[in-house]
């Protein structure tokens, strides 16, 4: 379910557009949306650290765009939809608003 627009957190927006923001970032939740991954799996192709990539993966999961679980020696990473439900929500929110704005300037503009 889809978060309510009272409930929605400018931070909460902010933290995903930040997250998204970084190309690196975008190749890693572009990535894991096609399948869950390693840590090890995903830092290949990218050509960086695993510490590196855990920092990244850290920022993607204070967006809940990212989770993660730990499974025996590996850390699994997997595309978390609580922040793309958030991100939905925000532009559903943002197209009523220009919508109702429009519909008034439209009135405006038209007279009575």
């Amino acid at each position: 379910m889809s978060p309510e627009p009272h409930t929605l957190s400018p931070g909460a927006v902010e933290g995903i557009f930040v997250a998204l923001g970084d190309s690196t970032r975008r190749s890693i939740f572009f990535s894991l949306m096609e399948r869950e991954q390693s840590i090890k799996e995903l830092a290949g192709p990218l050509g960086i650290t695993l510490t590196g990539l855990g920092q990244h993966i850290r920022v993607l999961e204070a967006a809940q765009l990212v989770s993660s679980r730990k499974v025996g020696r590996e850390r699994r990473c997997l595309v978390d939809p609580a922040g793309l439900e958030l991100l939905e929500a925000f532009a559903r929110l943002q197209r009523s608003l220009w919508r109702s704005r429009f519909d008034a300037l439209r009135q405006i503009v038209e007279g009575p």
